[in-house]
């Protein structure tokens, strides 16, 4: 797995970069042709375009499911904090219109409020001059990745003497 992970790297060097440009700290390994690609990234805000597909049809008239929008809004709250270890805690979302084949969704993330490890990031979506999503996004940046972690049964279980079971799918 490591060695896979070594493939699809490709690290610019230093001065490659500008200045002045916000480079993406997270979701390095996200598929965009499913959550949107980034179109601008700076502190606190970002553009993603979403281009819809056959493969993110729900039926056969041209409906996109809202899941690959949310995807997308998703992706680009990330990228707004734009810290390696932030996560999704809690959502407010609505759909405001239906999406179709083909549609080209622009999503634009601002972070609005920011409490100690704490961000909220507004999410508008929108189809040309339609809005078709609106959400809140509530994160938190952890100390280290989610998945590495000590949840609190695995102290639970520390505590009573029993070993916890590996995380289901976990490459231990």
């Amino acid at each position: 797995m490591a060695e896979e992970l070594q493939e699809h790297e490709t690290d610019l060097e230093i001065e490659d970069y500008r200045d002045d440009q916000v480079v993406a700290k997270t979701h390095d390994r996200i598929n965009e042709d499913l959550s949107g690609e980034v179109v601008k990234l700076e502190e606190g805000y970002v553009e993603v375009r979403l281009t819809t597909t056959i493969d993110m049809l729900a039926d056969n008239v041209g409906l996109i499911h809202g899941g690959f929008i949310f995807s997308a809004a998703d992706y680009a709250a990330m990228l707004a904090v734009n810290e390696r270890n932030v996560v999704l805690v809690a959502s407010d979302c609505q759909f405001l219109s239906p999406v179709k084949l083909h549609d080209e969704v622009n999503i634009v993330a601002r972070v609005r409020h920011k409490e100690g490890r704490k961000r909220n990031v507004y999410v508008t979506g929108h189809v040309l001059d339609v809005k078709v999503f609106e959400g809140e996004f509530k994160t938190v940046i952890t100390e280290k990745h989610v998945l590495k972690l000590k949840l609190l049964h695995d102290e639970e279980a520390l505590n009573s003497g029993t070993t916890p079971p590996p995380p289901e799918g976990s490459l231990e």
